[in-house]
């Protein structure tokens, strides 16, 4: 029997895009599943009981609790004794990273969802550069989310293309088209305009992710106001909201305090509101890969994405989305104001998007591929501990 264990920052991202996984692979396998993570009552009470919680109280953002965490983790790990822990979110990867390696964790594996320096500059991303090329070093395998970030990656010397890959097509966990099903679009659509007073005649876009610079938040606000003057338009915005210092105070202020804006913060049943609009927007300056990009299309909404590593692989420009470069706030409009007007054309990315995300990114099918992809890391340490005792 083999002992893995999860581990990221918050329990939000164990929720989003490991515990089903994780149930998959339990049914699929004898292997003992722990996952360490902040704790959470609420959580805790909803884990099934093959599921080992270990609870360490890892802060988000800059933290001066790293080496409490380190230390912590590597009693857990030292005492379990795992084949392989794998770890996401980037203080749980800096954290599991040392203490897996102290500890002697024959598989350690990254899950690059994303790479925090990509949008900085400067000073700044040099030192988080230094950071990821140190948890990759740690690790003895890295699997980002998307392709073009395996290629962005492997280009900065990262690591290698013997210690890297990327599950099939991409993503974290695939996509749930139960969950995400095209055939509830209607009735989707019509609860969620009526709950919000939106006609059937109202044009809608959305946008899902926190509210924050670096999903581009600005450029989106700005396209939409250059929009909204002349069109009859409204804007989802599904998200925590992370105001800082880089987003634009009046505009964020002007939206806020506007009808046609319409904040909903987290909600549970994103698919609803994506049944309700359009047109989806993520004009993000930096992404893992973009799960949204692929759920929007699920329902048969075309997408809006910037030329930017991850959501340019869960679309394809032309086809069931447009492309625009990033803090783009001109071009942005652009994209937005020709899906407005060509309905033939929406209608058409729609089709191809479903067909699209269905054939390429289906979770069922994910998840046998990511089976197989533990089975070989777990194999390749096996047959290693065999040659070295050989």
């Amino acid at each position: 029997m083999k002992k893995i264990c999860y581990c990221t920052t918050i329990p939000l991202t164990m929720e989003a895009f490991i515990l089903k996984s994780a149930a998959y692979i339990h049914n699929n396998t004898d292997w003992d599943i722990s996952i360490i993570c902040s704790y959470d009552e609420n959580f805790a009470a909803e884990l099934p009981d093959y599921i080992h919680y270990y609870p360490v109280s890892i802060k988000r953002g800059i933290s001066f609790d790293g080496l409490g965490v380190i230390r912590q983790m590597k009693k857990i790990f030292k005492r379990e004794r795992f084949d392989l822990v794998q770890y996401s979110t980037p203080n749980a990867s800096l954290y599991a990273s040392i203490a897996a390696k102290s500890a002697k964790i024959p598989v350690r594996l990254y899950c690059q969802w994303g790479m925090v320096f990509a949008g900085f500059s400067g000073a700044k991303r040099k030192v988080f550069l230094r950071e990821e090329k140190f948890v990759c070093d740690n690790s003895t395998w890295i699997e980002p989310d998307s392709h073009s970030n395996l290629a962005f990656a492997r280009s900065l010397n990262l690591y290698s293309a013997k210690k890297s890959s990327v599950i099939w097509n991409g993503s974290a966990c695939g996509i749930d088209l139960n969950k995400f099903d095209i055939n509830r679009k209607e009735d989707y659509k019509k609860e969620i305009r009526s709950r919000y007073g939106i006609s059937d005649d109202a044009f809608v876009y959305i946008f899902v992710g926190r509210v924050n610079r670096d999903k581009g938040i600005n450029e989106l606000l700005e396209a939409y106001y250059t929009l909204h003057k002349q069109k009859k338009t409204f804007l989802f915005i599904l998200g925590g909201n992370e105001f800082e210092a880089g987003v634009n105070g009046a505009l964020y202020n002007k939206s806020v305090a506007d009808e046609s804006v319409l904040y909903t913060g987290k909600v549970s049943d994103v698919e609803k509101y994506l049944a309700a609009s359009d047109c989806y927007i993520l004009p993000s300056y930096r992404e893992g890969f973009g799960m949204s990009v692929i759920e929007a299309q699920a329902m048969g909404v075309p997408v809006i994405v910037t030329d930017i590593p991850g959501p340019t692989d869960g679309m394809l420009d032309g086809k069931t989305g447009l492309v625009v470069p990033k803090q783009d706030a001109s071009a942005l409009c652009g994209a937005m104001e020709k899906m407005y007007a060509d309905s033939e054309m929406r209608l058409r990315f729609g089709r191809s998007g479903h067909e699209f995300v269905k054939n390429n990114f289906a979770q069922s099918r994910f998840f046998e591929y990511l089976l197989q992809d533990r089975k070989r890391l777990l194999d390749r340490e096996d047959d290693k501990i065999g040659e070295s005792g050989a």
